[in-house]
């Protein structure tokens, strides 16, 4: 994939933020969804013609057995990647074209530009595959919300509190 950048962006060298994480408030989350589905989550949803998921849940001894997975290949770092589905992807042909969130083991490594977080690699049966942990349970459609749907093709989603939006669209108001 190609990008294109102006001659001033490929001459500045970006500082990774020296806060590597930290946790955050009900306040914090409330702003971060309601921003997402005001500028991405509507019109994703609405190109789908469904609800795009909203969340990517994943059980804590699922995740503790990749991060200890990690650990044993020698990563000091997670990457969390955003994907979506295939249109046509049979293996839960309910996840079909919904975004979901992948994990990465990666190792900190010096290279000529500085420092870089590389994408842990191992040898299994002779082939290089990546370190990474995916399919955890999506929302929607997997979730206790309630979606609903009418005749002319609209819909609507009942989610959890936290990050309820209403958003004013020209002659529309969307509660999300």
């Amino acid at each position: 994939m190609n990008y294109l950048i102006t001659k001033t962006q490929a001459m500045t060298t970006l500082a990774a933020p020296q806060n590597k994480g930290k946790l955050v408030g009900t306040q914090h989350v409330d702003t971060l969804i309601r921003h997402y589905k005001k500028e991405r989550w509507i019109q994703n949803s609405e190109r789908l013609g469904k609800p795009d998921s909203l969340s990517v849940w994943y059980g804590l001894e699922e995740l503790s057995c990749f991060l200890e997975l990690a650990r044993e290949n020698h990563a000091d770092g997670i990457k969390m990647y955003f994907g979506t589905y295939p249109p046509d992807y049979a293996e839960v042909p309910e996840f079909q074209g919904r975004q979901t969130v992948v994990f990465v083991a990666t190792k900190e490594t010096k290279t000529n530009n500085g420092l870089s977080n590389k994408d842990i690699y191992l040898n299994r049966g002779g082939k290089m595959e990546i370190l990474a942990f995916n399919f955890g349970c999506i929302c929607p459609p997997f979730c206790k919300s309630k979606i609903h749907s009418s005749a002319n093709g609209e819909f609507g989603i009942e989610l959890e509190k936290i990050g309820i939006s209403i958003i004013e669209e020209g002659e529309r108001l969307i509660i999300a």
